[in-house]
């Protein structure tokens, strides 16, 4: 019975242990990293060019390499196809999109194979052939050859997106004929931020539009000037040169100039300087342009400091204007009391004087001393005996 029990408890020890965890499920492995360039090429790879950079009369021909390589560790499907340049709002080269048709240089590209299949780590040399047409406009023309691959990616809502990973290389091709390389400024904008410091000047920006009307692919150097009523306070600055822009292309620049007095009206002049891109040597030389534009400028903290210097000005003028007037009239008072003062005491002195002269007293009164006197009085005429004179 206690065989049978041991052995009973033994089973259940057995079933109340934990059973050993299930295995974790494997973790998705992470997509393998895809990598692939294009590089101008010859028929035997790369040959370390930057670009496709041909000069070309019109109705010419030529054939030329494209190198497309894959850096993958998997084979990889790519479009390759080629499109017209741009320049972007920011500067920038881009082609563009794949779904339209280009117009330009990227029209006069025939690539043979436009859906390649690159073995990983490998690398394919396609060519191609570029015929300038009869009637091409000279100047410089750009575009690109690009090697894409649709994919699609979750955007921050969870929807599903198609998305073209593009690498390419550039064409800069340059049909020979006259050249009008130019730039101009378009849409002068001119705002002038006052400083909140009376004493510092504020600052002034300008935004302004650089066009490239002319027919070569250009840079410059935009600069800003200002100058105040009556030519005041003139000043320029100079800002970075510019990426290059393409013919018919266009960027949005701003220069700021800074501690720029409030001169209540101001005129600013934007200007750009064209320069060729790299070592191009241009004939003519470019032509630049300027745009003018008036802000304008009220010194308000400086209107308010003289305000506040006024009153002060005005607040100590008064209160010397007061103090004077205290002062004049206790001038006045002690005048007015002198006076008061010297006309009591003449008082004091005639009633001195009234005290010490005899009163006059009448016939038969005392003398002081106690006799009478007798007043004096004059003899009549009467009185007196003349004698007598004969005439006979």
């Amino acid at each position: 019975m206690r065989l049978l029990a041991a052995v009973a408890t033994g089973i259940a020890l057995l079933g109340a242990a934990p059973a050993p965890p299930a295995p974790a499920p494997p973790k998705p492995s992470a997509a393998p990293v895809v990598t692939w360039g294009v590089a101008p090429s010859t028929a035997k790879g790369p040959n370390g060019r930057p670009a496709f950079t041909y000069k070309l009369d019109p109705g010419a021909k030529l054939t030329d390499h494209v190198a497309v390589t894959n850096h993958s560790a998997r084979p990889l499907t790519l479009n390759l196809y080629a499109s017209d340049a741009f320049t972007t709002a920011q500067g920038g080269f881009d082609l563009l999109a794949g779904d339209r048709q280009p117009t330009d240089v990227g029209a006069w590209v025939r690539i043979p194979r436009r859906i390649l299949t690159i073995p990983s780590t490998s690398r394919l040399n396609v060519p191609f052939t570029l015929t300038v047409p009869a009637n091409a406009t000279p100047g410089d023309h750009a575009g690109g050859i690009v090697a894409s691959l649709a994919a699609t990616s979750a955007d921050a809502q969870g929807n599903q997106v198609a998305v073209d990973h593009r690498v390419g290389a550039r064409i800069y091709l340059r049909v020979t004929g006259e050249l009008q390389p130019a730039l101009t400024v378009e849409n002068l904008r001119v705002r002038h931020t006052g400083s909140l410091n009376p004493l510092a000047g504020g600052t002034l920006t300008a935004t302004f539009t650089v066009r490239n009307t002319g027919n070569v692919r250009l840079t410059g150097r935009p600069a800003l000037g200002v100058t105040g009523p009556f030519g005041l306070g003139r000043r320029s600055v100079e800002a970075a040169a510019l990426p290059e822009i393409l013919p018919g292309g266009e960027l949005t620049t701003a220069v700021r100039m800074t501690g720029v007095p409030p001169l209540f009206r101001l005129t600013g002049s934007a200007s750009i300087t064209p320069a060729a891109v790299g070592d191009q040597v241009l004939d003519p030389p470019p032509r630049g342009d300027t745009a003018q534009a008036t802000v304008w400028a009220v010194p308000w903290p400086q209107l308010a400091l003289l305000a506040l210097l006024a009153l002060a000005v005005w607040a100590l003028v008064a209160a010397r204007r007061r103090r004077a007037r205290q002062v004049a009239r206790a001038v006045a008072a002690a005048r007015e009391e002198g006076r008061s003062e010297a006309s009591r005491e003449a008082d004091r002195n005639s009633d001195r004087k009234d005290a010490v002269l005899p009163a006059t007293v009448g016939p038969g009164s005392r003398a002081a001393g106690g006799g009478t006197t007798t007043p004096d009085r004059p003899t009549p005429d009467t009185d007196r005996s003349e004698p007598a004179h004969d005439n006979s």
